[in-house]
């Protein structure tokens, strides 16, 4: 949770551009399709979409990655079906292993998935597929094909009945818009990788590769609902075996051309990477949420689940009857704060006080919000809300559910606001992220499992980091050998 945003990014997301169908001719196949965007309008979607995916996920800093991405995407734009358009590339600070691209050329990964490859030629496979999805307008066809469905994340959303699913779902669609191909589009972009990539001359055959270690890591996984690749991207089949078939049509194609690998330069660029969560963005311990960064603390009730983003903090009870939203605000102080939000949200005011927490001035309220439901009865939400001032920024609680559990809920919305306090404890302050660090193999002929060893790698996450460096456990290593292995 580090960006200073509320709501209204909720609007946004419906709100970008007018359906107006038309015949194009696709950029790859050169034939006509029915298109409901104009080149024109694909551009402007994306810049306004931008934003939002940025603050949703934030922005992982590394000039070194950046500028590399950056300079092998927009020579693979020129190469590309769709030379002329402008292509933005960035790198997302999530621990999800993905990638994937917004209309207009806008282009993103994961430092999750850059920890994950092992060379350039498996990013620049990614980074091709994805530019396939925007040359072949992929994204854009997407995008009019969910629209319609986006209408259900309008600052009305906040009436819904589903009272503890809608900051979630909220937070997952801009996560999942533009992120579930067919089958079809699953092709093409593979082709269209292999084709861009082995045309600035890197080696497809290792996208395949790359493919290969999403599978396992798929069957590994245990994270439901999380947005992986390999639960946004449907693999079309046989992915490796297709894939391979068309690098070797490419290269055959592309005579006295050389295809590169370049294990140990990706390497070295990623050594040093954060791996994993990161808790100086916030994390829970002991049913206690605690934010190095930003040096504050708050309690999670018991059975209440907390998901963690830049974008704002959603805790929800096992029976999801209700939810508490926590995020900032940038007024100057809680009274200011309190007053336009609950203009925003259109809320009701029952009550409304100023008080101190924990010797923090902060404004509370009680309000509500009544709307029809789908079988026309009436329904009212209750809010309680909190406003903190803390260190020149105001940090807002607030507490939804149905007026007829709202008394039921009460207490834990008021033991997690009302013990809101500045963070001191030293050990808390100072905890740091995992990060890769890259090894070079001093000895001859040592598995990976030996390697892991004497590098004082626990045991319980031989296989886990095996996966990361896509070799066996009893793989032999050669003397000038790189790992990758995880250390603070």
């Amino acid at each position: 949770m580090k960006t200073l945003k509320s709501f209204s990014i909720l609007i946004l997301i419906v709100s970008l551009v007018l359906l107006v169908p038309s015949c194009a001719v696709n950029p790859v196949t050169g034939k006509s399709q029915l298109m409901f965007m104009s080149e024109e309008q694909e551009v402007a979607l994306g810049t306004q979409y931008d934003p939002s995916v940025v603050s949703t996920f934030g922005l992982y800093e590394d000039d070194v990655l950046l500028n590399f991405i950056t300079q092998k995407g927009t020579e693979m734009g020129k190469i590309s079906h769709r030379p002329n358009l402008q292509y933005h590339f960035k790198v997302l600070d999530s621990p999800v292993v993905n990638a994937f691209a917004v209309p207009g050329g806008y282009i993103y990964l994961t430092r999750g998935i850059l920890a994950q490859f092992n060379n350039e030629a498996e990013l620049m496979g990614v980074l091709g597929h994805e530019m396939g999805h925007v040359t072949a307008r992929h994204t854009a066809q997407q995008q009019t094909r969910q629209q319609l469905g986006q209408v259900a994340l309008t600052a009305g959303m906040i009436a819904s009945k589903e009272v503890a699913q809608f900051a979630n779902e909220a937070m997952q669609a801009m996560q999942l818009l533009f992120l579930s191909f067919s089958r079809t589009n699953e092709r093409e972009a593979d082709r269209l990788g292999v084709e861009y990539s082995s045309k600035i001359g890197y080696d497809a055959h290792k996208m395949a590769d790359f493919f290969e270690v999403l599978n396992k890591m798929s069957m590994a996984s245990s994270h439901a609902g999380v947005p992986t690749w390999m639960s946004t991207h449907p693999d079309p089949g046989e992915r490796n075996i297709s894939v391979n078939q068309t690098t070797n049509e490419w290269q055959a194609k592309l005579p006295g051309k050389s295809f590169a690998v370049n294990t140990n330069s990706y390497l070295k660029m990623i050594d040093g990477i954060v791996y994993g969560e990161n808790p100086r963005h916030g994390f829970v311990e002991n049913s206690m949420f605690y934010h190095p960064d930003l040096k504050f603390q708050f309690p999670i009730p018991n059975g209440w689940e907390l998901i963690n983003s830049p974008l704002q903090v959603q805790i929800v009870p096992a029976d999801q009857n209700a939810a508490m939203i926590f995020s900032l605000a940038s007024e100057k102080n809680s009274e200011t704060a309190a007053q336009k939000t609950l203009s925003e949200l259109q809320l009701t005011v029952i009550d409304s006080k100023n008080v101190k927490i924990n010797g923090l001035n902060a404004t509370t309220t009680l309000s509500q919000q009544v709307s029809q439901a789908d079988n026309g009865q009436q329904q009212t939400l209750q809010i309680l809300s909190y406003f903190i001032e803390k260190e020149g920024m105001i940090y807002t609680f607030h507490g939804l559910t149905s007026e007829a559990l709202f008394n039921s809920n009460k207490a834990a919305f008021e033991t997690t606001m009302m013990n809101f306090a500045p963070l001191t404890d030293s050990s808390k302050l100072n905890i740091q992220p995992e990060r890769i660090k890259v090894i070079t193999i001093r000895s001859a002929s040592v598995t990976v499992a030996d390697a892991f060893k004497y590098y004082k790698v626990p045991e319980s996450k031989f296989n886990e980091l095996a996966l990361l460096n896509n070799l066996e456990l009893d793989h032999t290593l050669s003397k000038g050998d790189m790992i990758k292995v995880i250390g603070q």
